[in-house]
Order: C-alpha cells, then structure tokens, then sequence
C-alpha cells in the first residue's frame, strides 16, 4: 500500500530481457536501503526488488504489466517516480494506492498557470465514472486531485513543488503515464454494476 507521495526519483541505468519478462536497474537515493522481495512503487507500478547494490535496485515485471502499464516504453535514462510502501504509523498524505495500474493514458497538453501547471490526459468514456472534480487519482505514482472530468479527457493541477521533485518536469505531450484510479470509487462502481444486474 502506497500513498501517492513521491519519496524521490531514480534513473534507469540497465533493462534486460528475459523471456516475456524486462528486469529494470535503477539508481536512486532509496536504492542503498531497498531488500530484496521489498515492494517500491516505480512510476505508480508496485514491483518486487530482486537483487541490490550499494547504489541501485532490480526490479521485474512481466508481459501483463507492461501491456497495462507505460513500462514497454521505458529507456536507460528515464527518471522515474518512487515510494516504498507506506509504514501502519505514518500519516496518509495522499491517498490509497495500491499500485496496481488500471491503464496507460497519453498526455494530450500541458499548460502553464503563473508558476503551477496544468496537465490534460486522454481518456475514454468508459473511465468517466471512476472519477469526480476534486476526486484523487494516481498518475505515474503521484496522489493527485482531479481539476475537470470530460467524457474524452481530464485535468489535474500540479505545484511547483511536485513538479520539480517527481518526473512531471519530463513529462511531454504525447508520453504515456500511468493511471490507477481511486480505489474506493472503483468499488462502488462495481456494487452499483451488480445491483443493477440483479
């Protein structure tokens, strides 16, 4: 369980194949303290470190994570967002995330707001009632409010704090990010879907 808080970021500085699964090698600030079988939040996609060193972790995803998630896309060089799960004693900053993405949605434009930014996502109706304005969701890692819900798009605020510490600042119009929306609107959303059913 994460909170949608970035801890820092780390860059990706080795992937291999291997069969229908990539191992990712990142280094980062959190990487010295990362065991093994540990679950970090890399870009809002819980994975499991399989190795350490002093300086970097190694992570594996297979074939059904990267068809839902941006991580068939990701290069040597990216910076990516991390967390490590949240502690039973500390605050909740964010909101609950599982880490568990729903879908990858492309950036459709971003707009600058005297010092804070904008930034627009391509969506589809049948995701509409997963979110509300002023609802959370959780791109690429980070616990954000939603500004406007359309049937085709939507829109969340980002601050110059967010903006400098997490991967935002690399973000470009056409780049794929992952999406996991609220968790706990995805369960009313399934108990009115089999209310209606019945």
């Amino acid at each position: 369980m994460f909170s949608g808080i970035i801890e820092t970021t780390g860059i990706i500085t080795d992937i291999k194949e291997d069969g229908s699964n990539k191992h990712f090698t990142i280094e980062s600030s959190i990487s010295h303290e990362a065991y093994i079988d540990q679950s970090i939040s890399h870009n809002g996609v819980c994975l499991t470190v399989i190795s350490t060193t002093p300086y970097s972790h190694t992570v594996t995803a297979i074939k059904e994570t990267m068809d839902v998630t941006n991580l068939s896309k990701w290069q040597k060089g990216d910076i990516i967002n991390l967390e490590r799960s949240v502690l039973a004693n500390s605050r909740i900053d964010g909101h609950f995330v599982q880490g568990h993405v729903d879908t990858a949605l492309e950036c459709i434009d971003i707009k600058e707001e005297k010092g804070s930014w904008y930034f627009y996502f391509r969506t589809s109706s049948k995701y509409e009632n997963l979110m509300v304005p002023k609802g959370s969701i959780c791109v690429n890692g980070v616990s954000l409010t939603l500004v406007n819900v359309n049937t085709d798009s939507f829109s969340v605020a980002i601050i110059p704090y967010t903006y400098e510490h997490t991967n935002f600042k690399n973000t470009k119009p056409n780049d794929l990010v992952n999406i996991e929306f609220d968790i706990l609107g995805k369960y009313i959303v399934k108990y009115i879907e089999r209310i209606r059913a019945i």
